[in-house]
């Protein structure tokens, strides 16, 4: 260990996010790879549930009637998802937006997450989440598919079946997404970082570090 080296600051990011948010995989994707830039920085990742379906019923809804409802029909879905996707090639993700049959309630799948992170596994079941909806098209309101998903990730399948089958961290999750609207978070992803400075939506990786660099500024100087 170098003692004359200054040691490194340590921002806190808190991760506002939901699972079923193209968006959010963007985003979090470009996160992530900024994070890796900075290895000059140290950083503590919590993730926070948004709701942008709170209304959905837990058993989901078949992908045709949720496409009507969210963008009024079939066309105009098509016209964005393939402009998501051209947007997703280029961080390295597949959109097969065809695939997907039911859009879920992400309810349970935030709830793994927040199970995860008490073994230290939510970057990776995040992440295992988000690829198993938007590339494979597998329906992450489905407890099997949840418990696959987790034991991939390195968790033992019937701890997560224990915990799925309880209602254990609901008014959580919905306390969450309160909370971020109650803080004038309207849409996702959105990242705080030190609690003090916010960035909304999938921006680019030096946009993100420009806000890195200002809290890592103020971090050194209390």
């Amino acid at each position: 260990m170098n003692i004359l080296a200054p040691p490194k600051a340590r921002l806190g990011i808190e991760i506002v996010h939901d699972l079923v948010c193209p968006w959010c995989f963007l985003g979090i994707r470009r996160l992530m790879r900024t994070l890796r830039r900075r290895p000059d920085l140290r950083f503590d990742l919590t993730w926070r549930a948004f709701l942008l379906n709170p209304d959905m019923p837990r058993g989901g809804m078949a992908r045709p009637d949720y496409v009507v409802r969210k963008f009024g029909g079939e066309e105009r879905a098509r016209r964005l998802y393939a402009s998501i996707a051209e947007i997703g090639r280029a961080e390295g993700i597949l959109f097969r937006f065809e695939r997907i049959r039911r859009t879920p309630s992400s309810i349970d799948a935030h709830r793994l997450v927040r199970l995860a992170a008490r073994y230290g596994r939510a970057d990776a079941v995040v992440e295992a989440l988000f690829s198993a909806h938007f590339t494979d098209g597998r329906d992450i309101g489905d407890a099997r598919v949840l418990i696959a998903i987790a034991a991939a990730c390195g968790l033992e399948g019937e701890t997560v079946r224990s915990f799925l089958r309880s209602d254990q961290d609901c008014d959580a999750i919905h306390a969450e997404n309160l909370r971020a609207h109650r803080l004038g978070i309207n849409g996702v992803p959105c990242f705080v970082v030190a609690g003090r400075h916010a960035i909304a939506g999938a921006q680019e990786p030096e946009v993100i570090e420009r806000l890195l660099d200002v809290a890592a500024v103020e971090a050194t100087q209390f």
